[in-house]
């Protein structure tokens, strides 16, 4: 018992010391701040790349737990310290934080880079209270429909186009003892990122738009329809799939067990590292019919932002700006098998390349995009209420329902 209390205790001083280290510990180093540890290898190389370009800095790499980061950013940012450069998440991820005065605003006078970036990328990163960009877009993420090459092949089946074909391959695939679709319900937000997947395309490219502007809610039949829909492939997916979290669904498709897995192009690098012999394609979900659009999902992962209490926000500018180059973003892609918004970036990788073209027909991720600023957020209320109608114990109507009140009370155009 003491040895546990004792390691929590230096668990705490050591959590402590960094936490409310200064935003610059000496002159010449630059300290970045993020919640990406699996990444520390590739962010070395980037960084030692831009050292030998600029000699007078270092770049000290700090990586906190994912489930911890926030709670530690925020503490650390409301006492004046943290991180010089900091890995933020986007849209609501980010307001929380530039809203607070936390982080530095990034305009063509300080920052000439944004200019690389379309105006997708830049929304994403905006305070929507001042019209100003607060972090450097990172990457963009596509939501999909992974298959399993070889699985497809032993099979007799080829990658669906369309629902009715969807379905069609499923059965077929199920017939020959092999399970259909990987995804489980158990994990909340992959419950979301399934939803997604599937109902962008069913909903078609206007829907977004009329939710914006009130002509729609998520009450509407196009919505409330495609949830119904996802009811369809309940039989194709794992056996006790409610209880099938994140790192199972993964494992069935990775061994073979599994044909296809709804996810996002997040997965791809993360996918070979665990089975470097896998033959998979990423392919856009099917359409509604035939000759309708097979819309992916995009949505941008998060940025570079600046602390604005630290005492080296020249240099840490610096390395900002150098991440919003053409050179930083090809390595980057390289390095992290994700796609870098920065324009002209060169995508050598064939399968994030067919991502990219993935990318030119595509809707944005709605409930990540557009409804994450306020609560209770789209996300939240979308994975709850699919957890719930998967298992039999809400209508796609009461989801629909249920998402549009939860809404309205923040969202002017619901209130009508």
């Amino acid at each position: 018992m003491l040895k546990r209390i004792g390691r929590r205790m230096l668990a705490a001083t050591i959590a402590a010391g960094a936490l409310f280290a200064p935003a610059l510990a000496q002159a010449g180093e630059v300290t970045f701040w993020t919640w990406r540890q699996e990444d520390r290898a590739a962010y070395a190389e980037l960084f030692a790349e831009f050292m030998k370009a600029n000699p007078g800095i270092t770049v000290k790499f700090e990586s906190f737990a994912v489930e911890q980061y926030a709670t530690v950013l925020s503490t650390a940012l409301a006492a004046g310290k943290g991180g010089d450069v900091i890995h933020t998440r986007a849209y609501g991820g980010l307001e929380q934080f530039a809203k607070a005065g936390y982080l530095l605003a990034l305009d063509n006078a300080n920052v000439p880079e944004l200019a690389n970036l379309g105006d997708d990328a830049r929304a994403s990163l905006t305070l929507r209270a001042d019209g100003k960009v607060y972090s450097y877009a990172f990457a963009s993420q596509t939501l999909g429909l992974y298959v399993n090459n070889e699985v497809f092949k032993r099979a007799g089946v080829t990658p669906p186009t369309t629902w009715a074909e969807l379905i069609a391959v499923s059965k077929t695939l199920k017939d020959k003892g092999v399970v259909p679709l990987a995804n489980g319900m158990a994990t909340a937000w992959m419950a979301e990122v399934f939803t997604s997947v599937f109902t962008n395309p069913l909903v078609g490219p206007e829907f977004s738009a009329d939710l914006l502007s009130g002509k729609a809610t998520f009450s509407d039949a196009r919505y409330v329809g495609a949830l119904g829909k996802l009811l369809e492939l309940r039989d194709y997916m794992p056996p006790g799939f409610t209880g099938i979290d994140y790192p199972t669904a993964q494992q069935l498709f990775l061994s073979g067990r599994a044909a296809m897995f709804a996810g996002g192009s997040f997965e791809i690098a993360n996918f070979r590292k665990q089975n470097p012999k896998l033959d998979m394609t990423f392919i856009a979900p099917p359409a509604p019919a035939a000759g309708a659009p097979r819309l992916v999902s995009k949505f941008f992962d998060g940025g570079y932002a600046v602390n604005a209490k630290s005492t080296n926000q020249a240099d840490a500018l610096k390395l900002v700006r150098w991440m919003g180059t053409k050179q930083f973003g090809d390595k980057f892609s390289a390095l992290l098998g994700n796609i870098s918004p920065i324009k002209g970036v060169t995508i050598a990788d064939p399968m994030l390349a067919e991502v990219a073209k993935l990318n030119e027909t595509s809707a944005p991720y709605i409930t990540a995009v557009y409804f994450r600023y306020d609560s209770p957020t789209g996300s939240e209320l979308l994975q709850s209420g699919i957890q719930k109608m998967m298992a039999g114990s809400m209508t796609p109507a009461e989801v629909g329902a249920s998402m549009t009140q939860g809404i309205a009370r923040y969202f002017k155009p619901f209130q009508k």
